[in-house]
């Protein structure tokens, strides 16, 4: 198929372009922005990945991100026929809860950017509801390793702590709090299954994730592949801070998707060897 791809120069974007080669599809990647005119007459399938993402940014500029991510989104869709259409979503959309996820979970966005994301899922289920295009919504847990530079996600900023590019880091509570993550040449292999699955006139929604661990197994992993303490300060809880956070991904599975870094350790691992070759003396331990 010859698969369009929006934000395909970003960090999963790139992981996602490998991914469709590796398996004979033809990536276009897109360099538009999402407020121009789109012609698709000429792909297969639409993989959204461009858009605001920053959860703490959102809420003081919500309307950029409405107009990002939710216009953006439509003006894509305008310009679809028949095609597939494959929307990078977030697990922020979901009601906290101190059980595992499913798809069918309640969603209750938390942030303006989560509320954003929510509503373009309901434009491409609608869409593909009508018969104009088949559609799958991916919602992605906190994605890792692969070489990431975005220092504000808790394994890269540890890793980079590690590694004496970054001073140190915060860690808002007591670090008890679970995450669920998932690295993202995992996360390209799903988008690929879920292409290949995708038909016209149907609409799908997969959690991706897979490995909880809180912020603590975090920094012990980080030690242990590293041989590096972390250099924590401690910070009162946020108000309202999700203690629990955990996917459940029995219906990608299901699907075909095998991810292969299934462990904490090995995606702190490889998030060290692929941005840190030649570490900095970093905190000793």
């Amino acid at each position: 198929m010859r698969v369009l791809v929006t934000g395909a120069t970003g960090y999963v974007g790139r992981a996602v372009v490998c991914e469709l080669r590796v398996h004979g599809h033809e990536p276009v990647l897109s360099r538009q922005r999402l407020s121009e005119p789109f012609d698709l007459s000429g792909v297969d399938a639409v993989i959204h990945l461009a858009g605001a993402a920053r959860v703490r940014e959102s809420f003081l500029d919500p309307l950029s991100y409405y107009e990002t991510n939710v216009a953006g989104t439509l003006n894509l869709l305008k310009a679809l026929e028949g095609q597939r259409f494959l929307l990078a979503s977030t697990a922020g959309v979901y009601r906290p809860s101190d059980s595992p996820l499913t798809e069918e979970s309640v969603r209750e966005p938390s942030s303006p950017y989560a509320a954003t994301k929510a509503a373009a899922e309901d434009l491409v289920a609608w869409a593909a509801r009508s018969g104009r295009i088949g559609a799958t919504t991916l919602r992605l847990f906190n994605v890792a390793g692969g070489g990431d530079a975005d220092t504000s996600r808790v394994i890269t900023r540890a890793v980079a702590c590690a590694a004496g590019t970054v001073p140190g880091m915060e860690v808002y509570g007591d670090g008890t709090a679970v995450r669920d993550f998932v690295h993202v040449r995992d996360v390209a292999a799903a988008f690929v299954v879920a292409l290949e699955a995708c038909s016209v006139g149907e609409s799908s929604v997969y959690n991706v994730g897979g490995t909880p661990a809180s912020v603590r197994d975090v920094l012990s992993a980080v030690a242990e592949v590293t041989g590096r303490s972390v250099d924590v300060t401690w910070q009162p809880a946020h108000p309202g801070e999700v203690r629990f956070q955990r996917a459940d991904v029995s219906r990608l599975l299901a699907l075909g998707w095998k991810p292969h870094f299934t462990s904490l350790t090995e995606i702190v691992r490889d998030q060290w060897l692929a941005s840190a070759p030649a570490p900095g003396p970093g905190p000793s331990r």
